[in-house]
């Protein structure tokens, strides 16, 4: 029931960017155009993958005829010039930029078509918003998640909670609409935000990056903000993920331009539910600067969680999580010594570093071992000079069985060595200004 849940529903989302793709190329809006066809494709060859023994073959057939069809209509849409747009009409003679119409020309008559135009525009714009929704959740468990029990334990209250027990948030329960995630770089606040989307199975999660809400052609920002609130409303319970929102919303200055103060404008009036609710809505955020955000953006992230780097069991957690799948002989009581080797590194120094050591046992095989031998199993494994069957032999070696050597394990020794090389990158004086800034506006997330 499930594969054939999923195969309609990316079967549905590619109908509907068709829809979007044809409107875009009957325009001469041909980038768009392109643009939709690719996402097009993209759904349909995913409707395919999820096919199960009761997808109709007619549907899947036609699945695999409309991803065909999208992707010759997009390659042929790269040799077509864009349609120039048209100059402004008017009576004055100063022109504004704007954005091309989307629209052919009608016949005869003018006026009385407004409406259906403004309709038009914020279905365009919330087509575009609805291409961002995040079809296929992350793979990222909580436990996945090192640490940061505080962090959870804000976004259970604010996503899982309110959907499991609805009976417990009335009055002044009401669920959290705003929460701001801050810290140094690489303490796994997208992360977290993943395992977040993983989490919330009866959320819709939609990610955003600032890139997305802003555009070249004056008041179209503010109509995909208001198109990308509009769209979380409709699939409400929702999440809407911004990433570095430092980029869009920060604090405000006379240097600002009059499209970045719109912008932040109705950032603010669309988190404030004006005219409409926010409920079954959360604003989840992440940033590495959250002292230049405007303080009106700050007010309105009701919990402002500080991701610090990780303590001394979340590093001993990481270490665990970062070997699985990988060959090595760390024991327990290692871990904790590495752990306690790698006070002030970050969840990505560690990736780093433990990548460094995986890469070192096989460097360390390829450079300095000379002596192998065969096993009875038919391997080959690294042996000692004296060891029976010790044959001095090079991994460069033409005839060397390359296939037949078993990959070599990550030893505590590939740590230590490695440790020399990769150092923190979170100064001592930057964890200093994210504690001062917790003290007066936030709260600690381990």
């Amino acid at each position: 029931m499930q594969k054939r849940n999923l195969f309609q529903q990316y079967f549905n989302d590619g109908v509907n960017l068709i829809k979007n793709a044809v409107a875009m190329d009957n325009a001469g809006q041909y980038e768009q155009a392109k643009n939709y066809y690719n996402q097009a494709a993209a759904k349909f060859n995913l409707a395919k993958k999820q096919a199960g023994p009761q997808t109709s073959e007619n549907l899947l057939n036609k699945a695999t005829e409309h991803a065909e069809r999208c992707t010759k209509r997009a390659s042929e849409l790269d040799n077509i010039q864009p349609a120039a747009p048209s100059a402004a009409g008017g009576s004055s003679g100063a022109a504004q930029a704007s954005k091309p119409s989307n629209k052919k020309q009608g016949g005869g008559g003018g006026g009385g078509g407004k409406d259906g135009k403004e309709n038009d525009e914020n279905s365009e714009f919330e087509s575009r918003m609805a291409s961002a929704i995040l079809v296929e959740k992350p793979n990222i468990k909580w436990e996945d998640v090192a640490g940061l029990n505080e962090a959870k334990r804000s976004l259970y209250e604010a996503v899982i909670y309110p959907i499991r027990f609805k009976q417990f948030f009335v009055g002044e329960r009401t669920p959290w609409r705003g929460i701001l995630l801050y810290g140094p770089p690489g303490t796994g606040k997208s992360y977290l935000a993943k395992a977040t989307a993983s989490e919330a199975n009866n959320s819709t999660f939609i990610s955003i990056s600032t890139s997305d809400l802003v555009s070249k052609w004056l008041g179209e920002s503010e109509k995909l903000i208001r198109a990308l609130f509009d769209t979380a409303r409709k699939s409400a319970p929702a999440i809407i993920f911004i990433d570095e929102v430092d980029s869009l919303l920060s604090e405000r200055s006379e240097n600002d331009s009059e499209s970045s103060r719109r912008i932040k404008t109705e950032f603010l009036v669309q988190m404030d539910g004006v005219g409409k609710s926010m409920e079954g809505l959360l604003v989840l955020s992440a940033t590495n600067t959250p002292w230049i955000l405007d303080p009106a953006v700050r007010r309105r992230f009701e919990k402002k969680v500080y991701i610090p780097l990780p303590d001394f069991e979340a590093r001993k957690a990481m270490v665990t999580l970062r070997l699985k799948g990988t060959p090595h002989n760390i024991t327990p009581d290692q871990a904790e010594k590495i752990a306690h080797m790698t006070e002030g590194y970050s969840g990505a120094d560690i990736k780093i570093l433990s990548r460094e050591a995986s890469m070192l046992a096989i460097r360390n095989l390829m450079d300095k071992q000379e002596w192998f031998r065969m096993t009875e199993r038919g391997t080959v494994e690294a042996c000692a000079p004296n060891a029976p069957g010790a044959r001095k032999w090079s991994l460069r070696d033409p005839d060397f069985p390359a296939d037949k050597i078993e990959s070599p394990p990550v030893k505590f020794e590939d740590f230590k060595e490695a440790i020399c090389k990769i150092h923190p990158t979170v100064s001592p004086a930057e964890l200093v200004k994210y504690q001062t800034w917790t003290n007066e506006f936030g709260s600690e997330g381990n």
